[in-house]
């Protein structure tokens, strides 16, 4: 009786194993092949035939000649995949404070005349630590100092930014955001950073 119950219970694990471990697992990544082929793989961005990052992943940009991103709270580099989180402060934690100054102090460094008040994603970070995207709001603050350093009208960064807007998910959910490293990859090709005034 014993080796009965367990024979059957040696089959059952070969079977699920093979099942759960192999076959589905195979079978679920065909099928995302065949009909995301982009996604499955990352949602991977190439340019010159070299890939420069994801759709998907933030990148941090600091230099004035670049849209900036929102913060990441990775650790032990910003936007580190392998690490997603936010940082967790609450609002009156001293942390968060100082880096929101920080940030500040930075946007008002790359761009002084800018009078405008600051778009709250642009110094804080999200919950993934993530996000490669800004409101709209957040890249129509940054469009003079970004114009102004590469030398472009304004009129044509807008463009660029109306070109690389991401609209709601399904058409309503979410807000209208822009993709920050497809943004940059776009003024690059425009204006590469050896040309710039």
């Amino acid at each position: 009786m014993v080796l009965k119950h367990l024979r059957i219970a040696i089959v059952s694990l070969i079977l699920f194993t093979g099942i759960t471990g192999m076959i589905y697992p195979l079978a679920v990544t065909g099928i995302a092949q065949l009909i995301f082929p982009d996604k499955a793989n990352g949602s991977l961005i190439k340019q010159n035939g070299k890939v420069v990052g994801s759709s998907l992943i933030g990148q941090p940009f600091s230099n004035p000649e670049y849209f900036w991103g929102r913060l990441s709270a990775t650790a032990p580099y910003a936007y580190n995949a392998a690490a997603s989180s936010g940082s967790n402060y609450g609002p009156l934690n001293p942390a968060l404070f100082d880096a929101v100054k920080q940030r500040i102090r930075a946007l008002k460094t790359a761009d002084p005349q800018n009078a405008k008040p600051i778009p709250v994603d642009l110094v804080t970070a999200s919950a993934s630590g993530l996000d490669p995207h800004i409101s709209i709001a957040a890249a129509l603050y940054q469009l003079p100092r970004v114009a102004r350093y590469r030398g472009l009208k304004e009129k044509q960064v807008r463009m660029l930014i109306d070109q690389y807007t991401d609209g709601r998910q399904l058409g309503f959910l979410g807000e209208p955001s822009v993709n920050v490293l497809k943004l940059n990859l776009a003024l690059d090709e425009l204006v590469p950073l050896s040309q710039e005034k």
